[in-house]
């Protein structure tokens, strides 16, 4: 039967509203990346989030569509029932460059639209065939072999004689070009590169790629990082022209006459490529690293990680990484022996200029203070030295644009304090580190360091004046100075606002001490160690899990530990280990179970925040490898060594626990690897470890309370803060001594007689906490679980120490090492940033689903029940809000895989709105404050409403 126009109008307005109303899709990753992604076999899950117009949309089917971009190879999944929009498995083995589509069907079986097409490319097993090449090899430069260059240990004779008789060659930087012809018409161009220590590619003079110090450091005698670019748009008919500057990076680490941390030598500086070039005619080229490159000193002319870098733009060789430039005069390159480290490719991502600041305020030295701080700093300062003052402590360095006579030189240094003249003060961040710029007097020059960063907000000049300045000597001139803040580009996905100033300004302080200390690893301060310290990662672990994507660079961490970790399984208390403790240092510093369970915490972090147990199942063997070795390491289950509540507060100067036994805190957290080792036992589904080490556990807990435990005054250790917290977070109160209290009274009476004690000496401490470095999150977080949040709030709605408020008020613009910045030696570490857990978990009340399976004994065996286990990845999760102290309103934000989680409530004279945006393919469970039975909310904005009874309501 014909339809009438009208109807034919009508049908189609009906299918388009039907349309909008709809499911679409947001955006889609590969291997948990967006844009050109870089997978292998293991790492090439599938994954898409969704957005709707309406409430309670739901995704019922898929259908992905693949296409191979280097043959006509096609594949398509059909229609799949499935909820599933994320770690859709893996692709199988593939090689070659692809693009991937999808759609899918919501409640209604209504189809989506077609999903833009996402690319990635399978990375190569190594980069095939190509040498590694430089300029001399590590045999001819006769390298210090070993890592123990720290310290004292530099100042030994034997090691000072074993440096001086280095050939300097192996510390320079240098340029290597390749110059090769491309005459048909070019459709795909990719480039495999990894330049030790690190790199900047440009082909046809443009830098490939946005990243610094790329690629990310790892110990390079177990893995070296490869990237991997797109440069099909950089290519042309004729010559083309690759050009690479190398560094030393924490690949080559020297002295020099300037500060270092460390010495250690992988290697001189190398390079290893791989360009396969893809031509219409449907041939291929490749372009490989090898003796026929070319290289040249570059005008880096000194450069470390540690000690800064100078720069002589005299030397440059203009056009040197373009067509036609005669390179005649540059040496063939050599073939080095290369690093140890297994290729891989870096998925996670790079280190970039992420933001800029510039200069606050100018202070130019008088004469008295330049003589009293050349003394002060050890250092003779050039008359013309002026301070700016750039307003931000961050990681990075200094960037300028300068105009002046050939060969005058610019001297920068850094650092986040002032000495009492006003001059740069490096005396406790690592001294001596600065930048020189030789000028070579062609016009506007602009110029920062490639190869070493340092922390610092403020910046001293010498041997220029800034634009618009009296100028007399006629020296170059400052037309531009920024502070240019890197760090890793893993992506912000949260937002975190409340009506109390000194948290909102707490937040910032920690985001930027993360960001300062987010580099290649989790560092612990940007300038005088630049270490991986590993107690950071876990016990900051959740608040870092909640304000960053960190899909891919987690999987980097904990391939850093597992590079680090002992043949014996201990866990150094650093990765990579570029430092190794030995003698007095050995059981403080070498190792810590605070430190090293991070091998055992971070994989079950990532899979309860993401839904991915790919990281417990690879590295379970380490896991259980680290749990066994504590064993081994244990008298009576009771483990003696490492850290303990480090930088633990009093009335002293922080630094080794003073409050709380140091066996207490090593022992607790090895009873916390050998639970976490049991959940992984779970789902890798090996039942023997689940019983084998849950009666260790046992044994551990029953040692641990007769060691530490006073039934009588219901006291852990010391009675200090940390010493009870720990337990009670840990649920290591006696239970075992209560077996057969079936109704379990006892065990919550001791309980609460223990949490009244905490309660007590946080009160005798002015609602203050004595809690350090490790003691921080656990006392933050058993106090929200027993429902203290009132008391948290006083423990830090305050301008003293100890409190972020202290640090605010003495103008610290990122969390400092110490609650008074005035002792601590760096302003610019995260580790007592843990509050962010609670801003996000409590306040918002944010809440993952937890993991936790049902058990049942039956004839003596211990069963788990899997039907009645909870499913984490936040697909499902809780909103649990905390109205608090005199708080009018939170507002925050955290993005899952599967879209960004929204809070936002209000008080008004105890009326309390909830509003809560919850991303498609998601439910959450709404518990409003003082109310028990929650509320489902599936996709899309919701609002609830209720009023606060007097004990909920803030005060």
């Amino acid at each position: 039967m014909r339809k009438t126009i009208p109807a034919i109008l009508l049908s189609l307005c009906l299918s388009l509203c039907a349309q909008a109303k709809g499911i679409f899709i947001d955006k889609l990753t590969t291997g948990m990346q967006e844009g050109m992604a870089i997978v292998t076999k293991e790492n090439s899950c599938l994954g898409w989030t969704l957005k709707s117009n309406e409430n309670g949309t739901y995704q019922t089917a898929y259908e992905i569509e693949m296409r191979s971009l280097y043959s006509d190879w096609k594949y398509s999944s059909k229609k799949v029932i499935s909820s599933e929009s994320q770690l859709i498995s893996n692709l199988g083995n593939l090689y070659g460059k692809y693009a991937w589509r999808v759609r899918v069907w919501d409640e209604t079986d209504t189809p989506s639209e077609w999903s833009p097409e996402a690319v990635f490319v399978y990375a190569p097993n190594g980069i095939w065939e190509a040498k590694w090449i430089g300029a001399i090899t590590n045999k001819d430069a006769k390298l210090p072999e070993g890592r123990n260059f720290h310290g004292a240990e530099l100042k030994k004779p034997e090691v000072v004689e074993a440096w001086e008789q280095m050939d300097t060659l192996a510390t320079k930087s240098i340029c290597l070009r390749k110059s090769f012809q491309t005459d048909k018409a070019i459709t795909d161009a990719v480039v495999f590169i990894s330049g030790l220590g690190n790199y900047e590619l440009t082909i046809n003079g443009v830098k490939v790629g946005d990243g610094e110090f790329t690629p990310l450091w790892s110990d390079f005698d177990k893995t070296v990082y490869f990237n991997t670019y797109d440069v099909t748009s950089l290519l042309k008919k004729g010559e083309n022209v690759t050009g690479v500057l190398l560094g030393n990076g924490f690949y080559n680490v020297f002295g020099g006459g300037r500060y270092t941390k460390l010495k250690i030598a992988f290697g001189a500086p190398t390079l290893r490529m791989r360009l396969e070039i893809r031509y219409a005619d449907g041939t291929k080229e490749t372009i490989l690293s090898d003796n026929s490159w070319k290289y040249a000193l570059s005008p880096i002319t000194f450069n470390t990680i540690y000690g800064g870098e100078s720069y002589d733009a005299r030397l440059e060789q203009k056009g040197w990484d373009k067509p036609g430039f005669n390179d005649a005069s540059w040496n063939p390159a050599v073939i080095q022996e290369g690093p140890k480290g297994v290729l891989r490719p870096q998925m996670a991502p790079p280190v970039k200029i992420m933001e800029r600041y510039n200069i606050q305020k100018v202070t130019k030295l008088t004469p008295e203070q330049v003589e009293s701080a050349t003394k002060t700093t050890k250092r003779t300062i050039d008359p013309s030295a002026f301070v700016l003052d750039m307003g931000q402590n961050l990681a990075g360095f200094p960037e300028i644009t300068v105009r002046g006579k050939k060969g005058q030189k610019v001297t920068l240094l850094m650092a986040e304090a002032l000495t009492d003249e006003g001059a740069i003060n490096q005396r406790q961040t690592g001294r001596q580190h600065y930048y020189e710029y030789t000028l070579k007097g062609d016009g506007e020059e602009t110029w920062h360091p490639r190869f070493s960063y340092y922390g610092f907000r403020y910046i001293q000049v010498e041997g220029a004046v800034l634009k618009g300045q009296k100028n007399p000597k006629n020296l170059p001139v400052l037309k531009n100075i920024q502070s240019c803040f890197i760090y890793n580009s893993a992506e912000k996905g949260s937002t975190f606002e409340c009506s109390n100033p000194i948290f909102n300004a707490a937040h910032r302080l920690i985001e930027k001490a993360v960001r300062s200390n987010m580099q290649s690893v989790f560092t612990d301060c940007p300038h005088r160690e630049k270490l991986g310290w590993l107690e950071q990662d876990h016990l900051n672990g959740p608040g870092l899990l909640y304000n960053y994507d960190l899909t891919t660079y987690i999987p980097k961490l904990m391939q850093d530990m597992a590079d680090a970790q002992m043949p014996n399984g201990a866990m150094p208390t650093t990765a990579p280990q570029f430092v190794i403790f030995e003698g007095e240092f050995m059981d403080v510093f070498a190792e810590s179970s605070e430190w090293g369970v991070a091998l055992v915490v971070l994989p079950y972090m990532y899979y309860e925040r993401y839904g991915d147990d790919s990281l417990i199942k690879k590295y379970y063997q380490n896991m259980r490898r680290y749990v066994d070795y504590l064993g081994t390491r244990a008298d009576n289950h009771i483990v003696s060594f490492g850290l303990g509540d480090w930088y633990d507060y009093g009335d002293f100067r922080a630094g080794f626990s003073r409050n709380t036994p140091v066996p207490l805190v090593a022992t607790a957290h090895y009873f916390m690897a050998i639970n976490y080792l049991r959940k992984a036992a779970r789902i890798v589904k090996n039942n023997y470890d689940d019983m084998y080490y849950y009666n260790l556990s046992s044994e551990v807990n029953r040692a641990f309370n007769f060691k530490y435990f006073d039934y009588k005054t219901a006291q852990f250790g010391t009675g200090s803060q940390c010493s009870n917290a720990l337990p009670l977070f840990q649920d290591m109160v006696g239970w075992h001594l209560f077996s057969q209290d079936h109704d379990g009274g006892r065990y919550r009476s001791t309980r609460e007689r223990v949490f009244k004690n905490l309660l007590k000496d946080i009160e005798a401490h002015g609602n203050r906490l004595t809690t350090g470095d490790v003691g921080n999150r656990y006392l933050i977080q058993t106090l929200a679980q027993f429902g203290e949040h009132e008391l948290i709030y006083k423990m830090f709605n305050h301008e003293e120490a100890p409190g972020y408020g202290f640090q605010l008020k003495y103008g610290a613009t990122t969390l400092t090492e110490q609650w008074d910045p005035r002792q601590g030696s760096s302003w610019n570490h995260f580790m007592m940033g843990q509050i962010d857990e609670w801003f996000f978990n409590s306040l918002a009340g944010i809440q993952n689903m937890p993991d936790q399976p049902v058990y049942s004994w039956g004839e003596g065996t211990l069963t788990l029940n899997e039907k009645k286990t909870t499913k984490v990845g936040y697909q499902q999760f809780k909103i649990c809000p905390q109205p608090v102290g005199d708080l009018q309103y939170v507002k925050a934000a955290t993005r899952t895989l599967y879209g960004t989680i929204e809070v936002y409530w209000t008080n008004k004279n105890g009326e309390f709105t909830l509003n809560v945006t919850v991303p498609v393919n998601c439910t959450a469970m709404v518990y409003m404050p003082g109310e028990k039975n929650p509320k489902e909310a599936g996709s899309g904005k919701h609002t609830f409403t209720c009023q606060l009874s007097n004990a909920s309501k803030p005060q």
